[in-house]
């Protein structure tokens, strides 16, 4: 895709913020043009990673959100708060190249699966129709293999039950909270035979659980790692949520011990490390890197200066306005007026916004935000929950159809702004 036409697609689920989709856009263009490069050339180029600056709410985990499903690479979120300095119990920042492996992995497993996908359903189909042939129950006297293959490949036996062997695989057990997961199974799995355990399920998930089996089989294991740790290098993203937390000097005791050390121990992932996995080293060079935070406390400034300069896009994310707040109602494809009337549609209640209803809830989220705390867009989800209460609670026992229309006046008698202003000056 294009930078316009990756903009484009953004602009579909989050109002706004063109510069921040424009930087994300170009950095992911460039990935595309690096690759077309000589193997020399490549190696010379590195990511430009970006910092998203802007108050809560205003869509900077959105657009990282979105940007996942747009791009077929690996991708992974992870918020800066949950690692510690090296010394301290919690999460080295080394986990998340490793965590970023296992999300390549099952990328590069699931298009493989679908490569595999009618081979290992016809292979489920032959597998399951001699189980069920062999204990024959509920069958129709004298049904042949080829008439029951042909009925479980069109899904007419879906919501019969069928007792199956499958594999017993023990859950991992965690060593300490946050570090890390070891499964003994794994361990042990080339020495001791494999367990079974039976289970009653549908026919469907019977089929579900074969197919799943046999993809395995049908897949070459070891060519999907090396792929996955070459996707995870050139193409991988790390958003990496709530920066501002940890930046600003270090106390020398209390929570906030750490932060500084945290910092340090990212720089090296960021400028380029090799991390053991357990599918190989992992070069961090070409991963693009993703900050965001709303840096209210501290500043951007007060990142310490070696990770500053391994971030030298930085963007501004602007505080929503009332017309943003009409455009979120409306123009998203997943807008939560819609929502909300998708919802009530169950219950037979027509939900219908006017626009001066909706430019009233725009007004009230807008003062809402100046005089209490700025959370963006979460604003919205609040009033709308208050103002559709009533309404999601009394609904008609009889189902009959019922039309409620959301104007002006409504959202002035069902919303009182005076006394959630109050709420600020209770202590």
């Amino acid at each position: 895709m294009t930078p316009k036409q990756i903009v484009s697609e953004l602009d579909r689920y989050i109002i706004g913020q063109f510069q921040a989709k424009k930087a994300v856009a170009i950095a992911l263009r460039n990935r595309y043009r690096r690759s077309k490069l000589t193997v020399t050339d490549r190696e010379e180029i590195t990511p430009k990673n970006i910092i998203l600056k802007g108050p809560t709410g205003v869509g900077k985990t959105e657009i990282a959100r979105r940007l996942a499903k747009l791009v077929k690479a690996p991708f992974l979120k992870v918020e800066a708060t949950k690692y510690t300095e090296v010394g301290y119990v919690g999460r080295d920042v080394e986990s998340m190249i490793r965590d970023l492996v296992e999300v390549s992995i099952r990328l590069v497993k699931d298009e493989r699966f679908k490569e595999v996908e009618t081979r290992a359903f016809e292979k489920a189909v032959d597998r399951l129709s001699e189980i069920m042939l062999k204990k024959a129950d509920g069958l129709p006297e004298g049904i042949s293999k080829i008439d029951l293959r042909n009925e479980l490949s069109k899904h007419n036996l879906d919501q019969m039950q069928v007792e199956i062997s499958v594999a017993d695989n023990p859950k991992p057990v965690e060593l300490q909270p946050g570090v890390g997961e070891i499964n003994l199974g794994s361990i042990f799995g080339d020495i001791l035979p494999k367990k079974t355990k039976k289970r009653t399920v549908t026919v469907a998930e019977a089929l579900k659980i074969f197919a799943s089996e046999e993809s395995e089989k049908l897949i070459d294991l070891d060519s999907v790692e090396t792929e996955a740790v070459h996707r995870a290098e050139n193409d991988g993203i790390i958003f990496i949520d709530e920066m501002d937390k940890i930046a600003g000097k270090s106390s020398q005791n209390g929570p906030d011990v750490s932060r500084e050390g945290v910092q340090r121990d990212i720089l090296p992932i960021v400028e380029g490390c090799t991390v053991s996995t357990k599918y190989g080293n992992v070069k961090t060079d070409y991963i693009l890197f993703i900050a965001s935070g709303a840096f209210h406390v501290s500043k951007v400034s007060d990142l310490i200066p070696e990770l500053q300069g391994r971030f030298p896009v930085l963007v501004d994310l602007d505080s929503l306005g009332v017309n943003d707040f009409v455009k979120i109602l409306t123009v998203p494809a997943n807008a939560i007026t819609d929502q909300y009337k998708k919802l009530l549609a169950v219950d037979n209640i027509d939900l219908q916004f006017t626009d001066d209803g909706i430019r009233e809830i725009a007004n009230v989220a807008f003062d809402q935000n100046n005089t209490l705390e700025d959370i963006g867009a979460r604003r919205l989800q609040s009033i709308m929950e208050h103002i559709v209460e009533d309404i999601s609670y009394d609904i008609d026992e009889e189902g009959e159809k019922k039309v409620i229309l959301i104007d002006k006046a409504y959202v002035e008698n069902n919303f009182r702004t005076e006394s959630r202003n109050l709420k600020k000056y209770v202590l």
